[in-house]
């Protein structure tokens, strides 16, 4: 693979993660299989022109010829407007492993222990928080909760815990619930509710 092929390959790739697409969903909205993404992401096959057009349409890139003395200019411009799009989508991959790890560590630690209401409670406020982007700087009330089931699940004491780590994670949600849309939100409808939310858990 050349390099001007791996620097493709790679902005295209970064701009199929900072949008949050899988290789299927990009292919479903610009009508190349997911396979063939594939390898036009590793530079497994030489990108056809009206390819590279569509994936770009699709990721709201545009193609442009630069004069080789501006690249180095462009090339500054792009690496810190990629850095920057690339840090939201990374922070939200960090907040929805924390979630799904606690949602699981809690759904192990109610079936061995199905009569404590607590764990069934915080289940509840994980699936009500998968649906907001959780900055990284209020990930704590997830690690608090996450801790306070691992003990519990471990040893039975801590019923306490389970009870104080609640409330962070309720006012959390409430807080995410209740913000003022961020300017690039506007206009952005977010599901209610998704049908892989159940009220058992």
């Amino acid at each position: 693979m050349t390099y001007a092929t791996e620097h493709i390959a790679r902005a295209l790739r970064n701009a199929r993660e900072a949008r949050g697409l899988s290789q299927r969903a990009l292919g479903a909205k610009a009508g190349i299989a997911q396979g063939h993404i594939s390898k036009i992401e590793n530079g497994a096959v030489d990108l056809r022109l009206s390819s590279l057009v569509e994936l770009a349409r699709v990721l709201e890139l545009d193609l442009v010829l630069v004069p080789r003395k501006a690249v180095p200019a462009v090339d500054a411009i792009i690496g810190r407007s990629d850095a920057t799009a690339l840090e939201p989508a990374r922070a939200s991959r960090r907040s929805l492993n924390a979630l799904k790890g606690l949602q699981d560590l809690a759904a192990r630690a109610a079936r061995a222990r199905p009569a404590v209401v607590e764990l069934a409670q915080i289940q509840r406020q994980v699936r009500g928080l998968r649906h907001f982007a959780i900055p990284a700087d209020r990930l704590d009330a997830i690690r608090a909760a996450t801790a306070a089931v691992q003990a519990f699940h471990e040893n039975a004491t801590g019923l306490g815990a389970l009870q104080d780590a609640l409330a962070p994670l309720r006012d959390l949600r409430n807080a995410l619930a209740h913000a003022p849309p961020a300017a690039d939100d506007v206009g952005t409808a977010r599901p209610a509710y998704s049908l892989d939310d159940d009220d058992d858990g």
